[in-house]
């Protein structure tokens, strides 16, 4: 049953609304909202909805540690911008060599992502738009830090920070990155993102791209045209 007191969040849509809350400042400026996949993704979809934005999703791809590929060592967009995590390349003693077949790695894989995504969900420009990258939780921040580089890069003219939970040390790192951070929770100790959510289930490309081709449907501006 959803709602259980012990976790912060029913699922993805329960803690999107939640967010969106926090965001109505952000209404009157018609945002383009980024969701980084694919968890982030049904985020930014309900979040711009209720502040009338557009949606669209940023790819970023996290570069794999030697021997844990579940731990990142930093991130790259399929653009191309990347992002190390100093601290923990030092940590690990991971070589100059592996940081950069690590990095072409994670770079294919977010650009067949990418060419997935685009052959069904053009993409939105972000010149002049105040632009903001959703996720559906910070832990070291290294891809929300690739994507905010890659939206600024492209020409924001403001870029925004949104995710329901994240660890304090990833928010610092974030405010330095972008104009703003929203993030309404912040538990100490933090362990995983997972654990805020009591419905954390895995999110498909296919469920992605059709939460996204449904939120473009509900938009009743025309889209700018694609980069």
């Amino acid at each position: 049953m959803l709602g259980d007191p012990r976790f912060l969040y029913a699922d993805r849509a329960d803690a999107a609304h939640q967010l969106a809350r926090e965001l109505l400042h952000l209404k009157g400026e018609r945002p383009l909202v980024l969701g980084i996949p694919r968890g982030g993704v049904p985020i930014a979809c309900i979040v711009a909805e209720v502040l009338g934005g557009d949606v669209d999703a940023i790819v970023a791809a996290k570069i794999r540690a030697p021997g844990a590929p579940e731990l990142a060592i930093g991130a790259v967009t399929a653009g191309g911008t990347r992002v190390l995590a100093g601290e923990v390349i030092l940590g690990i003693r991971a070589s100059k060599a592996h940081i950069e077949a690590a990095t072409a790695e994670a770079h294919d894989r977010a650009a067949r992502r990418e060419a997935l995504l685009r052959d069904r969900v053009p993409a939105l420009p972000y010149r002049g738009r105040v632009v903001v990258v959703c996720d559906d939780g910070l832990a070291t921040g290294s891809t929300m830090r690739a994507a905010v580089r890659a939206a600024k890069g492209g020409g924001a003219a403001r870029v925004v920070v949104a995710v329901p939970v994240g660890s304090e040390g990833a928010c610092a790192a974030l405010a330095l990155e972008g104009d703003e951070v929203v993030c309404p929770e912040r538990p100490e100790p933090f362990y995983a993102v997972g654990q805020a959510y009591q419905d954390f289930g895995e999110v498909s490309d296919e469920a992605m791209i059709s939460a996204l081709e449904r939120a473009r449907g509900q938009r009743s501006a025309p889209a700018p045209a694609a980069r």
